[in-house]
């Protein structure tokens, strides 16, 4: 199965899968824990099914938050797989403060091909990668056959826009915020659950997102693909250097992530 193809591919998955999502949301459902202490509803569970069952085509292993994680000796051997989760801002879903998305990149050789992220409630998706650009578009557009729209990074503003986590506000944050402000920056905290937040950073809404609590390999995969499309991305704060996926260790390493890498207040 060709790019392009596998492309598509993901965008139907998302779109399939947040159809599912919106309508337990609506109709109501319960809440369980998982072993790791974090909460799990019918919808996760619902369109990881979904999606795994959509993606199978292309013949490429899955790594889903809600299915068994294959050991890093077999993984290691993987040159693709699809990163997954299903529904990510599953507390913004029990919430029901429309916070929450799909998510789904293709990783080729530890980096994110493209990714896409949808969002049930809204009805519509971002999607990208460093050699398809960056694009923007709704259900119903994808349905009838209409190619999403294109999305260019825009001049960076006077006053940055950062945007952070609803659920995790860490001391590391604060410091990096005072020593933006220290430095002269002019800025505004924005906060959102889940991967929106990307929405918001392709979409030239904001222009940072710092990131100092734990996140795994599928809650950013898709993202810093769309940002890589439109000459940003996602950075490991230590290294500097792009995140890494399909790692032993499924945990990112703490992160920023930037909508121009020319941005120079990331460094």
């Amino acid at each position: 199965m060709d790019l392009l193809r596998e492309y598509r591919l993901a965008i139907h998955a998302a779109i399939e899968a947040s159809l599912v999502i919106k309508e337990i949301y609506l109709r109501g459902y319960e809440a369980v824990q998982k072993t790791d202490g974090s909460p799990v509803t019918e919808a996760d569970l619902k369109a990881s099914e979904i999606i795994n069952h959509i993606l199978s085509v292309s013949g490429h292993p899955v790594i889903d938050e809600e299915t068994d994680k294959i050991p890093f000796v077999q993984r290691q051997l993987w040159k693709k797989c699809w990163c997954v989760d299903p529904l990510d801002g599953t507390k913004e879903f029990i919430k029901r403060n429309d916070e929450f998305v799909v998510n789904i990149a293709l990783i080729e050789n530890g980096r994110p091909v493209f990714g896409v992220i949808a969002s049930p409630v809204q009805a519509d998706y971002i999607i990208g990668g460093e050699n398809f650009g960056a694009h923007y578009g709704t259900f119903n557009q994808f349905m009838n056959g209409e190619k999403p729209e294109s999305i260019h990074r825009a001049p960076t503003p006077e006053i940055l826009s950062i945007i952070a986590s609803n659920s995790h506000h860490t001391p590391l944050l604060e410091a990096y915020l005072e020593r933006l402000s220290r430095s002269g920056h002019h800025m505004k905290l924005v906060r959102k659950g889940s991967a929106l937040k990307f929405f918001d950073l392709s979409m030239n809404h904001c222009q940072l997102y710092p990131r100092f609590a734990p996140t795994m390999e599928w809650d950013i995969a898709a993202g810093q693909a769309i940002l890589e499309g439109m000459g940003g991305g996602v950075f490991d704060v230590n290294s500097k250097l792009p995140l890494r996926y399909n790692k032993e260790n499924l945990f990112n390493p703490h992160f920023i992530a930037v909508s121009d890498v020319n941005l120079s207040v990331w460094i």
